[in-house]
């Protein structure tokens, strides 16, 4: 009776290319995301729906969606898949590997340098770096188990967690500082955003009140942060930069902290916060890692 059961569930492999279908809204991305042809997804689709008698999509110009039967099968696809990918992940001997996305500035600075201090305590967990500014969207893309975002932090965030709200500072190395005379004889380094969401900082925020001597200085602009500190490392100019991305060259003593002969301004910083979507919440290593992160940035 149970044989009999088991015969009737389609193949596993047709599942797998519905759900990434019915995730992605997309044949061309499912087939993305599978690393096979759209027309492959197609036709396992097709036979899918042949062989349950019903019809999964709708298909319109350019676009699928799912009919009121594929909806009913994509929720129980995501979730049984989600599960067994979670029990192989635990109970076999290779490897695990989890997919981080963040951007690339913390990955650079910070994530990378401190790696090695979560693989000595989990050497059977690889951790993939993903870098971009897009968000993506964690619910929907399996390729990514967690992300590490920038920005005004949200606390209603659905399965987020603050990692740490940075501060803003001066930084440069030792013997630029000593180079330099004044301040405004000194290249200002800052950073000029691309993503439109995030409020400037800048030297001209700074200096703001400060009888406007922003305007003698001269300032150079990056659109990325570790741009920003790869060029101050160089001796290039001082650093308007979040403190947390210049904490392993702060401690190599290949940066040092800017004072200033006056008062100035207080820049308040962003913060980095941990996205991990509803179906690894119950990952062991994902909880590690999200453990980890906690320990070091908290």
């Amino acid at each position: 009776m149970r044989f009999k059961m088991h015969s009737q569930l389609p193949p596993l492999n047709s599942i797998r290319v519905f759900d990434a279908a019915a995730r992605l809204g997309s044949f061309k991305k499912a087939a993305e995301e599978l690393h096979v042809t759209p027309t492959a997804i197609s036709h396992q689709i097709k036979t899918l729906e042949e062989a349950l008698g019903t019809l999964l999509f709708v298909r319109k110009t350019r676009v699928i969606q799912l009919t009121p039967e594929g909806k009913l099968l994509a929720e129980t696809a995501y979730n049984i898949l989600q599960q067994l990918t979670n029990t192989i992940s635990e109970i076999s001997n290779t490897k695990n590997i989890i997919t981080v996305s963040t951007t690339s500035s913390f990955a650079a600075m910070w994530l990378v340098p401190n790696l090695s201090k979560f693989n000595q305590l989990y050497p059977d967990i690889d951790v993939a770096v993903k870098t971009g500014e897009q968000v993506e969207d964690l619910e929907k893309d399996r390729r990514i188990d967690l992300a590490i975002r920038y920005g005004t932090y949200d606390n209603s965030l659905k399965n987020s967690i603050l990692l740490t709200t940075e501060e803003i500072g001066v930084y440069a190395t030792p013997y630029y500082i000593k180079s330099i005379n004044l301040l405004g004889s000194a290249n200002l380094l800052e950073t000029k955003w691309d993503n439109k969401n995030l409020t400037e900082i800048s030297w001209h925020t700074l200096f703001k009140d400060n009888n406007n001597h922003e305007l003698v200085y001269k300032t150079r602009q990056f659109t990325q942060e570790h741009h920003i500190i790869q060029a101050a490392l160089a001796g290039q100019g001082i650093a308007l930069v979040s403190s947390l991305l210049v904490q392993n060259a702060i401690e190599q003593g290949w940066l040092v902290k800017y004072h200033f002969t006056e008062n100035r301004k207080k820049i308040d910083g962003f913060s980095y916060y941990l996205v991990i979507p509803e179906h690894n919440l119950r990952s062991k290593s994902i909880m590690a890692f999200k453990n980890w992160l906690v320990d070091e940035l908290m």
